[in-house]
């Protein structure tokens, strides 16, 4: 029922917000030079790796140094970007990730492989679902840029203290999961893009 759920849902929302995408595209193509797609090797169920789809909104190659992003007005992130990010746009691409069966629309949300070495042994029992878009972590942590900026060492911050709590979210969803918990999550986040 949920890989069900995921296709129509995704299949349905890339044809919905078809207008977005292309407003997004151009946007970005005016912004700055390079793709206006960005792809970056993600862990997904059973600990296989995938590539993660989203609108690029920071310059091209930036990723070559840190892989968090530091506060609202992060230096490598585009003119376009804050806003992209701002309001969650980048992740539309991932429709296309649900579509293809790499992720869920609701699922604890993928990390690279270097944090993922990281985890305990529960810690692991994330990868025992798809990822997904949205999860309980990603509404708590909506602003987790922000918290990072006030850090003095960012990864540090993020692997001793936000990734075990997101972590911790993400097996209370794996052990309550259900078609409603999922509908009512999406609710959630859309509350939260919306409003904020």
């Amino acid at each position: 029922m949920k890989r069900l759920f995921d296709i129509v849902s995704s299949a349905i929302g890339l044809l919905f917000l078809s207008p977005v995408f292309l407003v997004v595209f151009i946007w970005i193509k005016l912004d700055s030079k390079g793709p206006v797609f960005y792809k970056q090797v993600r862990v997904g169920k059973g600990g296989k790796d995938f590539k993660i789809l989203k609108f690029r909104s920071m310059h091209q190659d930036a990723d070559k140094g840190s892989l968090i992003t530091i506060g609202g007005r992060d230096p490598r992130v585009t003119r376009s970007g804050y806003y992209i990010r701002k309001y969650k746009l980048d992740e539309l691409p991932q429709l296309i990730n649900v579509l293809k069966g790499d992720m869920s629309i609701v699922g604890p949300r993928p990390e690279v492989r270097r944090y993922v070495d990281l985890y305990s042994k529960e810690q692991l029992r994330v990868l025992t679902v798809k990822p997904g878009i949205t999860d309980i972590a990603s509404i708590k942590y909506r602003n987790e840029n922000e918290l990072l900026e006030k850090a003095e060492d960012p990864d540090k911050v993020y692997i001793e203290t936000i990734m075990p709590d997101k972590l911790k979210y993400n097996l209370e969803y794996i052990d309550q999961q259900s078609f409603m918990f999922d509908i009512k999550l999406i609710f959630r986040t859309f509350k939260e893009v919306i409003l904020r």
